[in-house]
C-alpha cells in the first residue's frame, strides 16, 4: 500500500524502518500532518539479526504490537557459548518485559509501516530521496526521485531515517568517524529443527577458518517452527566483527558464515543451504556528528544509535523515534531549534551508555585479550548476567539497583574523558 509524494507536508520522514516508521507514526498520533518514505517498496529485506531485545519489545508494546509480537516466536533469555561453557542467562526484567522475540525484517519493518499508515501518516514507497533545498538556515524541500522523475516535497520537519549509510544525511553534513570502534555484521537464513527453541544463541568465542579468535561473535536466532510434521523451521544465522581505524576488520564475512554454520550444524539441526546472505558495515555507539539542524533531525542507524557490545540497532531506533516524535509534537509550531536540542537529548539517553560501550568494545579488538578474559568470564554466572544486562543496554532510567548504579557511573567516568563524545 503506497500513496502518492505530496507537494507539502508538516513531517517528512525519509526512511521506513523501525526508526522511521515509530517516528511518522507517533507524530501522526500527535496530530501532525506526516509523510513516510523509502527508496524500497514494501516489503523488502534489511540485513539484521532479527533479534528483539526486552527493550525494543517495551517499544512494540507501547506502539500496540505487543499482542502480535507474542503471537510470534518469543525468547526466555540468552544462552552464551564460548571457551568450553554454555550459559543460560534470563532476560533481566526490571522495569522491562522478561521476553523478547525476532521477526524477520520484512515482515517487522513491513507490519510498523502499516502502523504508521493507520495512525494517520501518509506513506510512499519507491521514492529515494536525492537531496535538499535550504533557505534561511532551514531545509524547506526535499528533492525526490520518483520513478525516474525529480520532485520537491516542502516540509517544515525533516526527520531522516535512511540507514547507516545515511545517502540524505550526508548532503545535510552528517559525518561517521572510525576512529571509535564499528562494526562489520553478515547473516542468512537457514533450516533448523530448533527453530522454535526459547533462547537466542550468542557464541562469544568466534573461530575463523584458521580456527583463530575473532573479535566478534555468532549468533543464531529462532524465527519459530514451521506447521510441517518435523517440525523445521528457520533461524536467523550471522557473524559479527568489531574494528576500529586502527584495527580494521579484515575478514570475508560469507565464507565466515558458512564457516560458523558448519561448526554449529549438528547441534542446531541446520540445514545445507544459507539463503538471503547479506552484510553490512555497522557506525556504532553515536560516533557521528551533524545528527540535527535547525528543523531536521536524524534518528537510528542514521545517527550511529547501535549498541558497540551486541550490535543492536531496533531498540534505538523505535525509541529514537518515538522521542523525536516528542519532541516535534511539543513544537506544533515548528519555530523550535533542533539542532541543540536534538543532539543534547541523545545524549542524555545514550551519552553515558554508548561512551563506556564503545569503549569496552574497543577493547575486544586488542590482539589476544579476549583469549586471556573471555575463559574467566565464562566461569561466572554472575558476571555473564551483568554483561547480558549492561551489553544489552538493559538498564533504564528508573532502574536504582547496584549493576545500574556502577553501569552508570562507568559511563560518567568514560564520557568525561572521551576525545569526541557521541553525537558531537
Amino acid at each position: 500500500m503506497s500513496d502518492v509524494l505530496p507537494e507539502t507536508t508538516d513531517v517528512l520522514v525519509v526512511g521506513a524502518g523501525p526508526a522511521g516508521s515509530a517516528a511518522a507514526a507517533w507524530a501522526a498520533r500527535a496530530g501532525l500532518d506526516v509523510t513516510l518514505t523509502d527508496a524500497a517498496t514494501f516489503p523488502r529485506d534489511k540485513t539484521c539479526g532479527d533479534g528483539l531485545t526486552p527493550r525494543a519489545v517495551g517499544e512494540l508494546e507501547g506502539l500496540g504490537l505487543g499482542d502480535w509480537l507474542r503471537a510470534r516466536v518469543t525468547s526466555k533469555g540468552l544462552r552464551a557459548h564460548g571457551f568450553g561453557q554454555t550459559l543460560h542467562l534470563p532476560w533481566p526484567g526490571g522495569t522491562l518485559p522478561e521476553w523478547g522475540s525476532a521477526v524477520p525484517r520484512t515482515e517487522l519493518d513491513d507490519h510498523l509501516r502499516t502502523t504508521a499508515i493507520k495512525a494517520g501518516a501518509r506513506a510512499v514507497d519507491g521514492v529515494r530521496a536525492l537531496d535538499v533545498r535550504r533557505a534561511g538556515g532551514l531545509v524547506t524541500h526535499v528533492v525526490m526521485d520518483d520513478g525516474g522523475e525529480t520532485r520537491e516535497v516542502a516540509c517544515r520537519r525533516l526527520v531522516v531515517a535512511d540507514g547507516v549509510r545515511s545517502p540524505l544525511g550526508k548532503k545535510l553534513g552528517r559525518e561517521w568517524h572510525r576512529e571509535t570502534v564499528y562494526g562489520v555484521a553478515g547473516r542468512a537464513y537457514v533450516d533448523s529443527t530448533r527453530a522454535d527453541d526459547e533462547w537466542i544463541s550468542s557464541h562469544l568465542e568466534l573461530r575463523g577458518t584458521e580456527d583463530e579468535i575473532l573479535s566478534g561473535y555468532g549468533w543464531i536466532f529462532p524465527l519459530g517452527a514451521a506447521s510441517g510434521p518435523d517440525g523445521t523451521g528457520e533461524v536467523n544465522i550471522g557473524v559479527g566483527t568489531l574494528a576500529t581505524a586502527k584495527r580494521p576488520a579484515e575478514v570475508a564475512l560469507r565464507p565466515l558464515m558458512r564457516h560458523y554454520a558448519d561448526l554449529r550444524r549438528e547441534e542446531f539441526g541446520l540445514g545445507n543451504e544459507l539463503r538471503a546472505p547479506t552484510s553490512a558495515l555497522l557506525p556504532m555507539g553515536g560516533a557521528v556528528s551533524g545528527v540535527a539542524g535547525a528543523n531536521w533531525a536524524l534518528i537510528g542507524d542514521a545517527a550511529g544509535c547501535v549498541n558497540p557490545l551486541n550490535g543492536e540497532g531496533i531498540d534505538y531506533g523505535l525509541e529514537g523515534g518515538r522521542m523525536v516524535a516528542d519532541l516535534l509534537a511539543d513544537d506544533p509550531s515548528g519555530v523550535a531549534d533542533l539542532s541543540q536540542a536534538w543532539p543534547a537529548l541523545l545524549r542524555e539517553h545514550y551519552g553515558e551508555a554508548f561512551s563506556i560501550a564503545r569503549r569496552l568494545a574497543g577493547l575486544v579488538t586488542v590482539p589476544r585479550l579476549l583469549p586471556a578474559l573471555g575463559p574467566a568470564g565464562m566461569r561466572s554466572d554472575l558476571l555473564m548476567t551483568l554483561a547480558l544486562r549492561w551489553m544489552g543496554n538493559l538498564v533504564t532510567d528508573e532502574d536504582r539497583d547496584r549493576a545500574a548504579r556502577v553501569w552508570r557511573w562507568a559511563g560518567r567516568r568514560s564520557l568525561a574523558v572521551d576525545a569526541r563524545p557521541p553525537f558531537s
